[in-house]
């Protein structure tokens, strides 16, 4: 498999996790996106699909355009990243009702 396969299968689960993200959230009542526990998860694997569609240097266009569709997509979810927050074990109760937003 090449590294590109491998991008688009990555690409594939983070639209299909994006999918399942949405119904769960209309199921559960409507729960917005920035709400909704699992963001976190899903903003992870879409961070590791910038870093590794940055790494590629393919001369498909198809491609080119998805790697930048996913890093304009990450640009707005950055901020959601598990590495730029404070590890659930370092959290006060309070903290971690902040942001599981309990």
């Amino acid at each position: 498999m090449t590294p590109e396969e491998r991008y688009i299968r990555i690409a594939g689960f983070y639209e299909a996790l994006k999918t399942l993200s949405a119904a769960i959230r209309t199921q559960k009542g409507g729960i917005a996106p920035e709400n909704y526990a699992g963001r976190f998860f899903a903003a992870d694997i879409l961070e590791m699909l910038n870093a590794y569609g940055e790494k590629l240097a393919s001369p498909d266009a198809k491609l080119k355009a998805l790697i930048k569709k996913y890093h304009m997509e990450f640009e707005t979810m950055k901020d959601l990243t598990t590495p730029s927050s404070k590890p659930i074990y370092e959290m006060t109760l309070e903290e971690f009702e902040k942001v599981m937003n309990i």
